[in-house]
């Protein structure tokens, strides 16, 4: 049997006296947990990403127990997830085709010619061919944001963890969003397993997440 990808244990989100939280993410689905700007949901992106530690109960992530890992450990693991953070975090000096090459350069053993065939394909993709030329700040939202998830995928992670990915998007952008995320379907479903947290999902998409939450006061409240 396949470990769960994400397991939150009796997890605080706001504070070790809040509430807590306890949540399995199985593997090949996309799943989504909204909540208020105060709900703690955008915690539970940072605390998968072992970017904050939990100051209770136990998470897992891809079999580990990130609190309990090495610096070192922590930097490689963190090579087998993706994330989008909100907004999209690329570095405003860079071009868009620099930015997603950013984890090949520094975080591969390819060489020059290696890494600008890849980012080529890359961009493809990620529907970028044409604009890879342009800096953050002369590209409109959706291309900041699909240049961000393409550098979250340079690795082809297992696992995506997606922050506010849909803020300020069509719905035509959403949805490709999400798909590429997804990664394509197996016969299991998705074949990356996706969690997104925000403060809520458009109706675009909601029909592309096999389960769906709603963190109210700390209780994860089941929606689909």
């Amino acid at each position: 049997m396949v470990p769960a990808p994400i397991v939150f244990l009796d997890v605080p989100l706001n504070g070790s006296e809040a509430p807590t939280v306890t949540l399995e993410i199985p593997p090949h689905r996309a799943v989504s947990v909204v909540g208020g700007e105060n709900s703690g949901v955008h915690m539970m992106g940072r605390l998968a990403l072992g970017l904050i530690s939990p100051k209770a109960g136990h998470l897992t992530v891809l079999g580990k127990e990130l609190a309990t890992l090495p610096r070192q450990e922590l930097l490689a693991y963190r090579r087998l997830v993706g994330y989008l953070p909100a907004g999209d975090g690329l570095l405003q000096n860079l071009t868009l085709g620099q930015n997603v090459a950013l984890p090949l350069s520094f975080g591969s053993d390819f060489s020059e010619g290696e890494i600008e065939s890849r980012l080529n394909i890359m961009l493809a993709a990620a529907g970028l061919a044409n604009a890879g030329h342009l800096r953050p700040a002369h590209a409109n939202d959706e291309q900041r944001r699909r240049a961000a998830l393409a550098r979250a995928l340079a690795f082809d992670p297992k696992l995506v963890v997606l922050e506010d990915p849909f803020v300020g998007l069509t719905d035509r952008a959403s949805r490709s969003i999400l798909e590429t995320a997804r990664g394509g379907e197996v016969e299991e479903g998705s074949r990356r397993t996706v969690f997104v947290v925000g403060p809520n999902l458009p109706a675009s998409v909601i029909r592309r997440f096999e389960i769906r939450y709603r963190l109210i006061h700390g209780v994860l409240q089941r929606e689909g």
